[in-house]
């Protein structure tokens, strides 16, 4: 197991051992950026796990009260589910549960990764 794994699989435990509710959250979103794209690399980055096809894309992030799916080019992204944020790129979610509508819109989110255009 290379560093980068390492780092993900302790970033899990730990939030596993303070509050399993948001570990359930943060894995079954991890496991629906897995299933969307089955070879996406993932790194542990600025205290979160960062998603990349070729270039990093999102990113998911444990605080207080939620687990935050960060967008990196979210602006360009269409959801029922509010996006929140009023940076230049990025938008983000808070999820404090997840049911079927999160679930869907969230892969609603994640297939129009591939198709955003950067410029």
């Amino acid at each position: 197991m290379d560093l980068k794994n390492n780092q993900i699989d302790k970033f899990l435990e730990e939030i596993k051992g303070q509050d399993f509710g948001k570990y359930e959250v943060l894995t079954r979103l991890r496991d629906i950026v897995l299933e969307v794209y089955p070879s996406v690399s993932e790194t542990f980055k600025y205290g979160g796990i960062m998603f990349s096809l070729k270039d990093d894309f999102g990113g998911l992030f444990v605080s207080k009260n939620h687990v935050s799916f960060e967008f990196t080019y979210g602006y360009k992204l269409a959801s029922e589910l509010k996006l929140e944020g009023n940076g230049k790129y990025r938008r983000h979610l808070k999820i404090n549960t997840l049911n079927d509508t999160v679930v869907e819109n969230v892969r609603v989110l994640l297939r129009q990764i591939e198709n955003i255009d950067k410029s």
